[in-house]
């Protein structure tokens, strides 16, 4: 059944988990190039203090297509496992339309999240708590925000959520409906509990510079760690009492 997938599924699963990613990472490089480069091409909106519709709705698409870049590659178990058990249910057909449906109701939680995202760097750089190179500009901050994410992966929520994440058929027996709405709505359902695994690492965007892609890329393989191996939890963990401390550090340099 898995090679009977991969055969006949092989497009809508190489576009969502291969080709979206990809250019989502092109377009990432590029941006970051030009910013800490010359800035004269994508960066310049990006930085830009106007906070237009025109500039909000770019800063938004940013953070969308950054988003999709780092998280999708790690949704590619779901969604392999969903094609399994589609085209087993029903016609090959209606299994590839309802892969991307699932893949669609993912992102779209991502996007909201992006929301959120945008309307904080305009708070921030409103109150003067970011440069124009997208990095939060006080200590203190930084290492709230540090603490923040670190505590967050030590909570019930965070170990709830990983393991929704890392355990894909016990999500689709869980949550399994018919059809492409079904399909939309357990996509929207998995993208809560990625968004609720993974929400403070992405506030690290902050810390590090938004657009630094070492930063971004250390995320998305960190981030890929927790879902993809057996020990995501002791990561998780290990990861927790790391940011807190390198936060307590950060707090006694600054008193």
């Amino acid at each position: 059944m898995l090679e009977a997938v991969l055969r006949h599924h092989r497009a809508p699963l190489a576009v969502i988990v291969i080709v979206i990613p990809l250019l989502s990472w092109l377009w990432i490089v590029a941006m970051a190039r030009d910013m800490y480069g010359p800035m004269t091409g994508s960066s310049a909106w990006m930085m830009s203090s106007v906070w237009d519709t025109q500039h909000v709705f770019l800063l938004w698409a940013m953070w969308a297509v950054m988003m999709a870049g780092m998280m999708l590659p790690s949704a590619w178990p779901t969604l392999l496992l969903y094609g399994v058990v589609a085209r087993r249910r029903g016609s090959e057909l209606g299994a590839a339309r309802d892969i991307y449906a699932l893949a669609g109701g993912y992102l779209i939680v991502w996007s909201l999240f992006s929301v959120f995202a945008t309307a904080l760097q305009r708070l921030l750089s409103n109150l003067l708590l970011l440069s124009p190179m997208m990095e939060t500009t006080s200590p203190v901050l930084g290492a709230a925000t540090l603490l923040a994410a670190g505590m967050f992966q030590l909570t019930p929520l965070k170990r709830a959520c990983l393991k929704a994440c890392q355990s894909p058929m016990g999500f689709l027996m869980r949550h399994w409906r018919r059809g492409s709405k079904g399909a939309l709505r357990m996509g929207l359902e998995h993208g809560l509990y990625c968004v609720g695994c993974c929400w403070a690492l992405m506030l690290l965007l902050f810390v590090g510079g938004v657009m630094n892609l070492a930063v971004i890329a250390a995320l998305t393989a960190f981030v890929a760690v927790e879902k993809l191996t057996p020990f995501g939890a002791i990561t998780a963990r290990i990861s927790g009492a790391l940011l807190i401390g390198i936060a307590v550090w950060m707090f006694a340099r600054v008193n």
